[in-house]
Order: C-alpha cells, then sequence, then structure tokens
C-alpha cells in the first residue's frame, strides 16, 4: 500500500510555479494575480481561503482579498464580481463557496468570466472540458489527476466507480477519469443516493472516488484487494479529545480499507492540497491567456 502524498506532489507543483514566476519577472512580464471573493465569516471558508492566499505568497503571485459581510444582497456582490472582471491586473477569480442562503451559486459562478474562472466551475468552461477542449478544469478534479499522474497510477483499462455526482467534484472527474489521456481511459460508474448494490458496484471497482461528503463511509467491505482509493471528503467531526474540539474526516474509513489498497490518499494531506495547487496552476494558465 502506497499513500498518494498531496503535501509532497503539491509542494513540488508550487515549486515549478515558483521558477516560472521568477523567469516571469525577470523577462518583466505580468505575473499572475489572483483575486479571492469571501462572503460572510464561515469558519472553514475562511481557512480555504487563507491557505490560497497563503500559496499565492508562496509562489510570487498577486493576490487580492474581498472580504463581503454576509448580508450583502446578490446585485451588490454581482457588481463586485462585474469589477474584477474588468480589470486587466486580475488574472483569476473564485468566490468562495458556499454562499449565504440568499444568493444564488448558479448565478455568482454564471457572473464571473469564462477566462478568469479559474476554480473551472463556469458552464462555458464545462462544457469545453467535456468537448476534450482546453479549459479550466474544475480545481478538485483537476487536483486528483496531477496525483494520479505524479505517481504513474496506470489508470489505462481500470474499472472506476465514482461515488458523489456534485457538479464540482463527481460529474468532473467521471468525465476526466473517461477521457483517452493517461491518466484516464478508465470505464466510470457514477453512483449517487439512489444507486442499488452500491456495495456490489464498488467492489467491482480497480478504482474508487469517495466524493459524498458522509464521514466514513465508504469501508473495508466495499473494497477489493488491491483497488486505488481517492478520499475526496473533509468534514470536521465532534472531538472533546482534541484542543480544536474537532477531527477531520474523510469519505472512507481510512484504518480498515488502507491494508486493502495500493493507493490510497489520506486526509487530511491528500486530495486538499492538490486542489490548491491545480488553482495555482489554473491562475498561472490564465495568466498566459490574458497577458
Amino acid at each position: 500500500m502506497q499513500i498518494l502524498d498531496g503535501k509532497v506532489v503539491s509542494q513540488a507543483i508550487r515549486d515549478e510555479l515558483k521558477i516560472s514566476v521568477a523567469q516571469l519577472v525577470a523577462e518583466g512580464r505580468k505575473i499572475p494575480h489572483l483575486a479571492a471573493v469571501l462572503v460572510g465569516n464561515n469558519g472553514a471558508s475562511e481557512t480555504y481561503v487563507a491557505a490560497k492566499v497563503k500559496a499565492c505568497a508562496e509562489i510570487g503571485y498577486k493576490s487580492t482579498m474581498v472580504r463581503l459581510e454576509e448580508e450583502i444582497t446578490e446585485n451588490k456582490l454581482l457588481a463586485v464580481i462585474e469589477e474584477l472582471n474588468g480589470d486587466y491586473e486580475v488574472d483569476g477569480i473564485l468566490v468562495q463557496l458556499p454562499l449565504p442562503a440568499h444568493i444564488s451559486d448558479e448565478n455568482v459562478i454564471n457572473a464571473i468570466s469564462p477566462s478568469k474562472d479559474v476554480d473551472g466551475f463556469h458552464p462555458v468552461n464545462i462544457g469545453r472540458m467535456v468537448q476534450g477542449l482546453p479549459s479550466f478544469v474544475p480545481a478538485t478534479p483537476y487536483g486528483i489527476m496531477l496525483l494520479l499522474e505524479h505517481y504513474k497510477v496506470a489508470t489505462k483499462g481500470m474499472n472506476a466507480v465514482v461515488i458523489g455526482r456534485s457538479n464540482i467534484v463527481g460529474r468532473p472527474v467521471s468525465i476526466l477519469l473517461s477521457n483517452n489521456s493517461a491518466p484516464g481511459n478508465c470505464t466510470v460508474t457514477l453512483c449517487h443516493s439512489h444507486t442499488k448494490n452500491l456495495e456490489s458496484i464498488c467492489l467491482q471497482a480497480d478504482l474508487i472516488v469517495a466524493a459524498l461528503g458522509k464521514p466514513e463511509f465508504l469501508v473495508a467491505e466495499m473494497v477489493k484487494e488491491g483497488a486505488v482509493v481517492i478520499d475526496v471528503g473533509i468534514t470536521r467531526v465532534n472531538d472533546t479529545s482534541k484542543k480544536s474540539g474537532f477531527t477531520l474526516k474523510g469519505d472512507v474509513h481510512f484504518n480498515s480499507v488502507a491494508p486493502k489498497c495500493s493507493y490510497i490518499t489520506p486526509v487530511p494531506g491528500g486530495v486538499g492540497p492538490m486542489t490548491i495547487a491545480a488553482l495555482m496552476k489554473n491562475t498561472f494558465l490564465a495568466c498566459q491567456q490574458n497577458s
């Protein structure tokens, strides 16, 4: 069993990007600039955005943090996005989800210019990805593919099962795994809450991506020997033994599943760091295209 270490791979990607940015600086060219929009005071969102801003600083990107109050109207938020769309200095825009209930995620995502949509959520980018055209790929699925590529996981011909059908992870990663590419060339089954005989389907899988947001859902009885398991979930679970008052759990029961795997991602330290690395790669690409 080998750990797919997202921290190590993410750092390698950051180091490569740092060299590329230094080259841009030496040539007097534009360096990437990411604008992150944070609405309200959600603790998890604060942590995620801070990690993204920190990554920008490490690599040498410019970053702008736009903090907006929880009560902001949707129209005012859309006006902020429109202003960022028109700012030549800004290459990439991300709006941290989830948004307050009175604001439509869909309307906000659609308002971001596809050329600055480094999260890869805009329908234009999703459509181009489906057609195999150049696009900004959603950061978490892209991070998963970069992780498989780094460890040279031979996915060609694998039966892959994706548990979860969100537009952010499940659906995009199912498409990427089925692409005629490396990694890719899998035969993919996309499962969800209405899937019958989920355990038997998972037992046929050479590769499982667990992305449903239920702590320790995937257990050893659902995984065959030698499978590759990618755990996308990260949920705060109350834990009085921890100073923080919580512990982080993935969608996979790691202790029972790991011994059966050829490769597995840990939580934390697996897919999470790769999501940020993929976002940084998308931002660099956006800068190249917008320059």
